[in-house]
């Protein structure tokens, strides 16, 4: 069975739910957790120019998002009494973190939310999820 989660989070309510799922199946199996926070690189470029943070106080404020993710599902797990470990990374495109994640760590399964869109929109808006699902070999739980 699954001994090695991920979860990923950018800490909206749709991950939070998918936290709740790998902790409850972690349970179930004896499983580790994984998790893991996608921060947005700083704008290079012309835009860069453009915008009113420096880039420390990007990155500074991006550690301080992710840092502050994971904490959340590092507590949920030690409420659990599961093992967690977590970490944070930069990435352009969050999937393919995700992705490399997954495979450096040797995890067995992945806990993602959907997207939440139906309809026309999720033919034409892409996710994070969607992208996973298409480049992993890992099975994925999605969890809506």
């Amino acid at each position: 069975m699954f001994k090695r989660i991920l979860v990923p989070t950018d800490g909206s309510e749709l991950s939070g739910r998918a936290v709740a799922t790998a902790i409850g199946l972690a349970k179930s199996v004896g499983a580790e957790i994984f998790t893991l926070c996608v921060k947005e690189p700083f704008p290079y470029g012309a835009v860069a120019e453009m915008q009113p943070t420096p880039p420390q106080e990007f990155f500074d404020a991006q550690e301080r998002t992710a840092t502050r993710h994971i904490r959340a599902v590092v507590e949920a797990c030690d409420a659990a009494g599961l093992v967690c470990h977590a970490q944070t990374v930069e990435g352009l495109q969050p999937w393919e973190a995700i992705v490399a994640h997954a495979a450096e760590q040797h995890c067995d399964l992945l806990v993602m939310g959907s997207h939440g869109r139906s309809g026309l929109a999720s033919l034409f808006l892409g996710s994070e999820t969607h992208d996973v699902l298409k480049h992993t070999t890992v099975p994925v739980l999605v969890v809506r």
